[in-house]
């Protein structure tokens, strides 16, 4: 079954990913055949060719044998590979630079739109994420604050938040027992509030795991979401990823729960998990831990299910761009603090495969809700994208723009000197991303196995 979900993975990936730089490239074509400007090749993929064929317009249309990227030819090349310099006006590099400009952009602004609609369609097909607050929990510091229930997130310490992306991001960012102030908005009269989010802390006996109640998996069991370094007094047994099935022979329910609260420190109990798919059996010390109350602020996804909510469901994809970007400088500010690890703010497609692969192989959820995050992944990489691209680094569509940009202040094109420096310059920054990509991905993959 591994190496089934892990084909399936890379299968879903190359799909996905060449959709997303196809539809990318293609925006660069139709801007330019818009504006006139002529081009020589659109290729699907790259490597040597498997299919070609000539349009009416004299454009070559090709599809190569390594699934990995596209790309548009704007010149032609001779026998041994170099431009071939010509006074076409019709060629991109002998058209004004507004013009330019406009077909740089015009990949992005595809992965923007695309995004926006893949996200747009499966909000409306599914459920839409809002910053509605659900009823928190008793005991949770939401519980002990004036909040109205459904009322909206707005702000978290004083940082507005977009969508449920961000705003799970910035929540995350302080510790369980740090204060935090949530703003939120009244449904009922539109008035911005503030709550303050205060800790308490507890000391009792504990499992030392964080879990999923719901049994609705393969081993009716709970889903270890996350354990604590004190765990079974400092030799962690349960570690994310794992199954809790029973204790003491009981199977797992929420009715087991109420029976924590009369364990004691020290107290041994026998447990049966599963561990990479192994149903084991150990015994386990139970063992005293502070810990904080949660937050218990959660918020709510909605059906969609009237065309009022369907302007919501807009909106709502339309805010995951901004979401997204403010996510990713987030998570490299906080890298640069030391607050979030490094490998964690890049990924490439040995990520997004993995992460991919984690949702085909996860015993949690039905196919359909699997088939909804791999299309929100989608959703969400082609918005990456937009972010991404815009980097000034060779091959990427954001240093045409800076050259354009920087040509169009001093008046004149670079020259040839200085073209050079930038572009070594640049492929040495884009040999370093790529190393630190693969790299990241390795470290994590490594890390969580």
């Amino acid at each position: 079954m591994g190496g089934l979900s892990i084909g399936l993975s890379i299968f879903i990936v190359i799909i996905m990913l060449g959709l997303l730089v196809t539809v990318h490239e293609l925006g660069h074509y139709w801007v330019a055949r818009l504006l006139g400007i002529k081009a020589f090749e659109v290729s699907i993929f790259v490597g040597p060719k498997l299919f070609h064929w000539k349009g009416k317009d004299g454009v070559e249309y090709t599809i190569r044998a390594i699934p990995i990227g596209a790309y548009v030819r704007f010149s032609e090349f001779d026998e041994e590979g170099n431009v071939i310099e010509s006074d076409d006006p019709d060629l991109l590099i002998n058209n004004p630079r507004w013009k330019r400009l406009l077909v740089s952009v015009a990949g992005p602004l595809m992965n923007f739109l695309l995004g926006t609609l893949i996200l747009f369609a499966l909000f409306s097909a599914t459920y839409y994420p809002s910053l509605d607050v659900i009823p928190a929990p008793k005991g949770t510091q939401l519980a002990a604050t004036e909040y109205t229930p459904f009322d909206t997130v707005v702000a978290v310490d004083g940082n507005p938040v977009f969508t449920s992306f961000d705003y799970n991001y910035r929540i995350s960012l302080p510790s369980n027992d740090s204060e935090i102030t949530v703003t939120l908005k009244s449904h009922e009269t539109g008035e911005l509030y503030d709550i303050v989010l205060t800790p308490e802390l507890q000391t009792k006996p504990s499992l030392g795991i964080l879990f999923n109640v719901s049994t609705e998996n393969k081993y009716n069991g709970w889903y270890i979401i996350s354990s604590f370094e004190m765990q079974n007094g400092g030799n962690v047994l349960l570690d994310s990823g794992d199954y809790l099935v029973a204790v003491d022979g009981e199977p797992v329910s929420e009715d087991l729960i109420a029976k924590f609260d009369d364990y004691t420190d020290g107290q041994v109990i026998h447990i049966t998990y599963v561990h990479n798919g192994q149903t084991l059996e150990d015994d386990m010390t139970i063992t005293n831990m502070t810990l904080t109350n949660g937050r218990g602020i959660r918020v709510c996804d909605y059906k969609t299910e009237s065309w009022t909510q369907l302007g919501d469901t807009a909106l709502c994809a339309l805010k995951m761009t901004p979401s997204i970007i403010v996510g990713s400088v987030l998570m490299i500010e906080n890298a640069f603090k030391g607050e979030e690890e490094v490998y964690n703010v890049v990924s490439g497609p040995i990520g997004v495969t993995t992460a991919v692969n984690d949702v085909v192989a996860s015993d949690e959820g039905t196919v359909m809700d699997k088939v909804y995050i791999v299309i929100l992944l989608s959703g969400v990489i082609s918005i990456g994208l937009v972010f991404t691209n815009m980097l000034p680094i060779p091959g990427l569509d954001g240093v045409q723009m800076l050259l354009i940009i920087v040509e169009m202040i001093i008046g004149r094109k670079i020259s040839k000197k200085a073209e050079g420096v930038i572009n070594v310059v640049g492929f040495c920054m884009l040999v370093a991303l790529v190393l630190f990509t693969f790299s990241s991905d390795i470290i994590r993959i490594i890390l969580e196995r």
